[in-house]
């Protein structure tokens, strides 16, 4: 994607890259309460795992919120 993407409003899916611009706002909290459910939330260990991992997927960072949230 040569265009940055608006983290506040453009489409979010499991296959949408993380990128540098990457920021916690309230349209990926729905993405992540969808994919997830409504007991989702931020905390700072996982706010930082996205923010260092550019190149990973919306679906790689649910996948380490249920690994994290099952005590793995």
């Amino acid at each position: 994607m040569t265009e940055k993407r608006d983290w506040h409003s453009d489409p979010i899916a499991c296959d949408t890259m993380i990128d540098a611009g990457y920021r916690n706002t309230q349209n990926v909290r729905r993405f992540f309460k969808a994919e997830i459910g409504n007991h989702f939330k931020f905390d700072r260990p996982f706010m930082a795992w996205m923010k260092s991992h550019q190149g990973a997927t919306m679906g790689d960072a649910v996948a380490e919120w249920r690994a994290r949230e099952a005590g793995e």
